[in-house]
């Protein structure tokens, strides 16, 4: 009797995977894998690194991951995040959450061609990596199991974004102060 309750267990497990496996949002189907990597921004590594903090380096530019816990995580401040990479907006405190994974995630970007999706193939799975669309600087990655309307939880680096309040002016970087 047990070993008929685990056979069947493991049926429904694999008929519920398979069935999220074959939803796919939107977002994900959009993606043109031979898309050219040109983007606005282009800069040496040699200035990434000075016009980026060492965290910042190494979580936008090396496709890092911050320790969980990140200075957006647990943040509900209203304002927009901006991309640390290009200074464009790129996600709203209005569609973020607290999905408990220890990184800041959100539902939606403030619009559709503010990041883009590629995918990663990395340490033995297969993920879509969030890019900054300017520069094509890595953010996070975004999953399909984030609240309704869109079903998508972006996960993002809190190194990879910068928080500016409702209300104040957008980041600029030191050089467009003159």
């Amino acid at each position: 009797m047990k070993a008929k309750i685990i056979l069947i267990s493991g049926l429904v497990i694999i008929l519920i995977s398979s069935i999220f496996a074959t939803k796919r949002s939107k977002a994900f189907q959009d993606q043109d894998p031979k898309k050219k990597e040109k983007y606005e921004i282009q800069l040496t590594e040699e200035e990434w690194k000075q016009r980026l903090t060492p965290k910042q380096y190494y979580v936008l530019r090396e496709q890092g991951t911050e320790p969980r816990g990140g200075k957006y995580d647990k943040f509900y401040k209203e304002g927009t995040y901006y991309s640390a990479a290009s200074l464009q907006p790129v996600f709203s405190s209005e569609t973020k959450y607290n999905s408990y994974s220890g990184w800041p995630a959100f539902w939606k970007p403030v619009s559709d061609s503010a990041i883009e999706l590629k995918k990663d193939t990395s340490l033995g799975m297969v993920r879509w990596e969030v890019v900054d669309s300017k520069s094509g600087s890595h953010m996070g990655h975004v999953f399909e199991d984030g609240p309704e309307p869109t079903g998508l939880r972006y996960c993002i680096n809190s190194d990879a974004l910068i928080f500016v309040p409702k209300g104040e002016e957008p980041p600029k970087f030191k050089k467009d102060d003159n």
